[in-house]
């Protein structure tokens, strides 16, 4: 199953993409696939920092905007400008809004519109698409 028919900046054969993510994030990012909820650590990660595309490392949320949905996926309310991509992924009998890197394609999770103010969204990531960069000491 292809992510789109768009090139992307970071473009990769599926075995480059095998040989640089673990078997977890290869399934989720390039297959589609999702982590058991509860499973990630960083449903429960609340230190300050950003949380970047585990494929590509792009900056794509920050701990500003993620919040407790009860769900067991980290969850925020908005995605750092320009950094995700959406389209409508009709598996599993249901339409919902599916959520990708805007630069290397990787599938990060689906969109829903029963988040917090002050935008009503709800990005539930999957916690194996990400990797989380605490905020350092200046």
């Amino acid at each position: 199953m292809k992510t789109s028919d768009k090139q992307f900046e970071v473009n990769k054969t599926e075995q480059e993409w095998k040989e640089n993510l673990t078997p977890e994030q290869f399934n989720v990012l390039r297959k589609h696939g999702t982590e058991r909820a509860g499973t990630s650590p960083l449903d429960k990660e609340y230190g300050e920092g950003v949380y970047n595309c585990a494929g590509c490392g792009q900056p794509l949320f920050t701990s500003e905007t993620k919040y407790n949905s009860g769900t067991g996926w980290p969850s925020f309310y908005q995605p750092i400008e320009g950094a995700i991509e959406t389209s409508i992924d009709r598996s599993l009998f249901m339409t919902r809004i599916e959520v990708h890197c805007s630069r290397c394609g990787g599938h990060l999770g689906h969109v829903f519109a029963d988040g917090p103010k002050p935008t009503g969204q709800r990005y539930c990531m999957n916690g194996v698409s990400l990797e989380f960069t605490p905020k350092t000491e200046e």
